[in-house]
């Protein structure tokens, strides 16, 4: 086995502070510099990008063929839209989620002039005065509004207060932490991923672990806008392993158990080398794993692919239910995660050919293709474990 112990409680740790960190899109700065410290903190040198996307890189072997693994930093959120005449703030989402998921949400406002906490409200929210049309009022950003925690009864009490049109609110998670090892709480999506890439990272440092390749450890910070890992990776590195959350939904075959390594989202298939690696490594490692398809999801493989990064890349996933609304998963996936990715970056490299962005045909992957390569069934056994 190659796995390595991962500091359960440490990873714990790390995921209840970084949900206490408000993060949505554009609003990342306090959260990156958090990880940051940590990151520093088990000895790595970290770089940034102009807007904060941190790459950290612990050496190995050699830098060519490098091996990614990413998570995103920003969650889902709103912005202020209008000022309204009663003194209320019209919303438009941060990210893709639903307004049902937001009634009743306690948030904070950032303005220029501090902040200010409010709970997200239907527009007809009193039973008493409306009946039973609280009942049959509509689903919408246009059906919801924010109610300001302070004196704000007309739109001039509004300005009053210094708040603006395009202030980003961030939701309070709500998070609670069970006993049995279920995790219950807004942006798991990926705090919990982060989360994950720490703890790996700290049984590597602990373990004094050597890699075939530099591992890069990346944190982006717009994935829920479809940025994602545009824009941070390096030419060194070969292949890209995101970190991020599964559906466990009806027609899914996630789970809050084990890994649920995703096969294809709606850009399509992951690579099939890298995915079958991960599988492989699973079975020998004794990890629980399940495999997945996602049609309404996408990943920073996604963004870092769209951008015209070369690479292969794979998604493992923590299954989490009702995603983008109140979330819940389980500590066992966690463990399972990372205890995959040390496997991962402590597993050699066989297509050797990836230490080059190009080069010729000699030592290319092959896949099966039925009946005509049967004889050639152990040079694919060999070639196609990944990279």
């Amino acid at each position: 086995m190659s796995r390595l112990a991962i500091d359960h409680e440490y990873m714990l740790r790390i995921l209840e502070k970084l949900l206490r960190i408000p993060s949505p899109t554009g609003y990342t700065d306090t959260i990156v510099r958090c990880v940051t410290e940590e990151l520093e903190r088990q000895g790595l040198t970290v770089e940034l990008t102009r807007r904060g996307a941190i790459r950290a890189i612990r050496p190995g072997k050699r830098a060519e063929g490098a091996r990614a693994i990413v998570s995103h930093l920003d969650t889902l959120g709103a912005q202020v839209k209008q000022l309204k005449d009663n003194g209320r703030l019209e919303l438009v989402p941060i990210g893709h989620w639903s307004a049902r998921f937001a009634e009743g949400a306690r948030a904070t406002v950032f303005a220029d002039s501090g902040t200010y906490r409010g709970t997200i409200l239907p527009l007809k929210a009193s039973g008493h005065t409306f009946n039973d049309e609280v009942d049959t009022a509509p689903v919408g950003w246009q059906h919801v509004e924010l109610r300001i925690d302070a004196l704000s009864r007309n739109r001039a009490d509004i300005h009053r207060l210094g708040i603006e049109i395009g202030d980003i609110i961030a939701i309070d998670p709500q998070p609670e932490f069970l006993d049995n090892g279920f995790i219950v709480s807004r942006h798991l999506d990926d705090k919990a991923g982060v989360a994950v890439m720490l703890a790996a990272l700290k049984a590597l440092q602990d373990e004094g672990a050597v890699t075939p390749v530099d591992i890069h450890f990346l944190f982006t910070i717009a994935e829920e806008v479809g940025v994602g890992a545009s824009s941070v990776l390096s030419h060194d590195v070969a292949s890209m392993l995101a970190v991020d959350n599964g559906t466990t939904a009806p027609g899914q075959n996630s789970d809050e158990f084990g890994v649920t390594i995703a096969m294809a989202d709606q850009t399509g298939p992951f690579d099939y080398h890298l995915a079958r690696k991960l599988v492989n490594l699973c079975k020998d490692n004794e990890i629980r794993y399940q495999k997945d398809v996602f049609r309404y999801y996408r990943s920073d493989s996604a963004s870092a692919i769209e951008a015209g990064a070369d690479v292969r890349t794979a998604l493992i996933t923590f299954g989490v239910d009702a995603s983008h609304g109140y979330e819940r998963i389980h500590t066992h996936a966690l463990r399972s995660l990372a205890e995959l990715i040390t496997a991962y970056a402590v597993s050699p490299v066989v297509i050797k050919r990836d230490f080059k962005e190009t080069s010729g045909v000699k030592g290319f992957t092959r896949q099966p293709a039925g009946e005509a390569e049967q004889d050639l069934s152990p040079v694919i056994a060999d070639e196609a474990l990944g990279d």
